[in-house]
């Protein structure tokens, strides 16, 4: 298990610079960038013993996370499209 946050930058290595231009130019976005920084900081805090949590919980913000993941992913592949 790590104990390695899962940022959005480290998530998409390659589109960093398009990752700023949706945060800054698409309100969803930011939504959805924001939510998934409280979700993983969540998990962060689990993982590391800093917050108890049941495993059911934390599997539960995992499937969040990743879901979060696939939004994005898709949110990138569209705006990659219509550059």
């Amino acid at each position: 298990m790590s104990h390695t946050p899962h940022e959005l930058h480290a998530e998409f290595p390659a589109d960093v610079a398009m990752l700023r231009e949706l945060k800054v130019s698409d309100p969803h976005y930011r939504s959805l960038s924001e939510q998934y920084h409280e979700v993983n900081r969540e998990i962060h805090r689990i993982e590391a013993e800093v917050d108890p949590a049941t495993d059911a919980r934390l599997e539960d913000l995992k499937k969040q996370r990743l879901s979060m993941l696939d939004e994005v992913a898709e949110m990138l592949a569209k705006a990659k499209a219509a550059a």
